[in-house]
């Protein structure tokens, strides 16, 4: 996922600071989690491509976050099992996630355990290629049915996605994607919201018109399928949460990512992994909840941009 950001805001000398308090002296809104249905493994931070931006800073040099082991998600996954959570999916994500070698088995060991899915979020790119065979046996062992790629496709025009992304990606990209189709994968596409000057139904016409030119089955109507991200630049002034918003804004707290999901990461130098509130906030230490699934069930502080532009005013969520 590459969504126009800034990892470490600067929203001004009052907003975001108190955990408990608004720049205005009103309660913080704050997020219990109700169960954890999603739990998504940072495969680490380096990536094939570095994008003009990117929320978590990707780049063929960025190890701040380093490659988790298979052994070390396994954990968390029999955790999970053992506290009786209601774990319905996992996600991979990075960086680019097939830069780790260990990615391959982890999918075996989540498609292995009654109940769950997998999600990977690609580029689709060489790193995916190369690990074609590797796939292919998945996808002969388990089937397609619990297995979801979704392919990072910025936008339905060429030239935008390249500026993006570097010269040349979108034809890989969408060369990837379309072998993914060949073979039988369920395929999902991520692209920008507000990325060039189209609206949301000009965007999905236009991804529409790409998806049926290349016979992509991907339903652009559909918001899972084709998930369109707000733009979340943390130097742009945004509104707080504060508890009173849940009434005005007619939402409530249990739609908001950090209510049914966390991250683990594993930090470069780090002796084990770490558990964050979420995808979008793996470096900021006020978001980091413990080294365990457990340590990381209580209540997390909407006290950050990416909580306000993403989740509670972009109505945005990295799984549904």
């Amino acid at each position: 996922m590459s969504v126009r950001s800034i990892a470490r805001p600067d929203a001004g000398p009052a907003k975001f600071r108190d955990p408990a308090l608004t720049a205005k002296g009103e309660r913080r809104a704050v997020v219990a989690l109700k169960g954890l249905r999603t739990l998504w493994v940072n495969t680490g931070t380096l990536c094939n491509i570095t994008c003009a931006s990117c929320y978590i800073e990707s780049s063929p040099r960025n190890d701040a976050l380093a490659y988790i082991s298979p052994a070390e998600v396994a954990a968390f996954l029999d955790e999970a099992s053992a506290r009786g959570e209601p774990l319905e999916e996992v996600g991979f994500t990075g960086g680019e996630p097939f830069m780790n070698p260990g990615l391959l088995a982890m999918l075996a060991d989540v498609l292995g355990r009654p109940g769950l899915s997998a999600l990977v979020l690609t580029n689709a790119m060489q790193p995916m290629r190369r690990y074609a065979p590797g796939l292919l046996a998945l996808r002969d062992r388990f089937g397609t049915d619990r297995l979801v790629i979704r392919v990072s496709l910025d936008h339905h025009d060429a030239v935008l996605h390249d500026l993006e992304r570097g010269e040349g990606s979108f034809a890989k990209t969408l060369e990837g994607l379309s072998w993914l189709v060949r073979e039988g994968f369920v395929v999902h596409v991520a692209g920008r919201l507000g990325f060039g000057p189209d609206g949301e139904v000009a965007m999905r016409a236009g991804y529409a018109s790409l998806f049926a030119a290349h016979g992509i089955p991907v339903d652009a109507c559909d918001p899972v399928a084709l998930m369109l991200f707000p733009e979340m630049d943390a130097h742009a002034d945004v509104p707080e949460i504060s508890e009173a918003c849940w009434g005005i804004l007619r939402k409530s707290p249990d739609s908001v990512m950090c209510a049914s999901a966390r991250m683990v990461v594993k930090r470069k130098g780090a002796d084990r992994p770490a558990v964050v509130a979420c995808t979008l906030l793996p470096y900021d230490p006020r978001f980091e909840l413990g080294a365990t699934l457990a340590e990381a069930t209580r209540p997390v502080a909407l006290n950050h941009p990416h909580c306000a532009r993403f989740c509670v005013l972009g109505g945005a969520a990295c799984s549904r």
